[in-house]
């Protein structure tokens, strides 16, 4: 899917994760349950139902990664959650009330969106482009302040793109691209991060760099939710995985009691043996090999 650049999304103190507030400060209100839930959605595109009766709870303050084939329903159920895509049936709610009913700077300020595709301005410059994540915090007594310029500068940092800072955007590499791209949305500094295969065009290194650094989001207080395919890196750092196919949820919880051969085969068409991984202990997903790996 593709976005304009412009900010989808209380703000943590730093871009890298750091912050004055304890958990207890980003729990959800009173009142009890997660922050961010989905309530028997509908989703569709031209008249085709794409979700349907959709029922989800993320975790707060975990690393929930969502997972399944293609076309299966995985980034409009993320768009939904980013108020992208309005549901035809059901509502999805934020800290109890429905998304709808939210400002667009409120809600901007709350949580922020990483698209698949992001269209940004001719020849823009990569600090510029970041610092329009600052844009739902600005107002008309608000303008910039060293605030917004310690929240550019540390989102830079951390995504390893500082010293990119006065290229243009359209002279980078697509790995490039994508970490600047994730430094304006760490920008925004919310409590939120939603992202659409926040890897794509990377190489491993920094593939492991993106989800080490949203990792260590997750465990300074923020609730990370993000669409990935690849599903060992996604039982390496999901607290909380759910595996889609058809538009509906076949399993949601913790890799380690969720991934198994049968889920794997259900979920994917695909045989496997699923093992433990030799540095993490979370589980491994072997393919057999040649055709046999293909389920009938």
């Amino acid at each position: 899917m593709t976005s304009p650049v412009t900010p989808t999304t209380p703000a943590a103190d730093h871009a890298d994760g750091s912050s004055n507030a304890t958990r207890e400060d980003l729990a959800a209100p009173s009142g009890g349950g997660p922050r961010l839930r989905t309530d028997r959605i509908r989703l569709s595109y031209d008249g085709r139902i794409v979700v349907d009766e959709l029922d989800i709870r993320i975790p707060d303050h975990g690393f929930t990664v969502i997972v399944g084939p293609n076309a299966c329903g995985k980034s409009t159920l993320l768009r939904a959650l980013a108020r992208l895509l309005k549901p035809d049936e059901g509502r999805v709610q934020l800290d109890g009330r429905d998304l709808s009913d939210w400002r667009g700077k409120e809600l901007a300020r709350a949580l922020a969106l990483l698209p698949q595709q992001v269209i940004a301005p001719d020849g823009i410059a990569v600090s510029d482009l970041v610092a329009r994540g600052r844009f739902p915090h600005q107002h008309l007594f608000r303008q910039w302040s060293a605030d917004d310029e310690r929240a550019v500068a540390d989102a830079l940092r951390v995504t390893g793109v500082d010293d990119l800072s006065t290229r243009r955007l359209d002279e980078l590499s697509g790995g490039q691209r994508q970490r600047v791209l994730l430094a304006m949305v760490l920008a925004q500094q919310t409590h939120l991060l939603l992202l659409d295969e926040p890897t794509t065009f990377l190489d491993l290194t920094h593939q492991i760099e993106v989800l080490e650094l949203m990792n260590e989001l997750h465990l300074a207080g923020r609730t990370v939710i993000a669409v990935l395919h690849d599903i060992n890196q996604a039982c390496r750092y999901a607290t909380h995985l759910v595996a889609m196919r058809n538009g509906g949820i076949v399993a949601e919880g913790p890799p380690s009691e969720l991934v198994t051969e049968e889920l794997i085969e259900r979920v994917f068409g695909l045989r496997a043996r699923v093992t433990a991984d030799p540095v993490t202990g979370t589980p491994l997903v072997v393919p057999l090999a040649g055709r046999s790996a293909l389920a009938p």
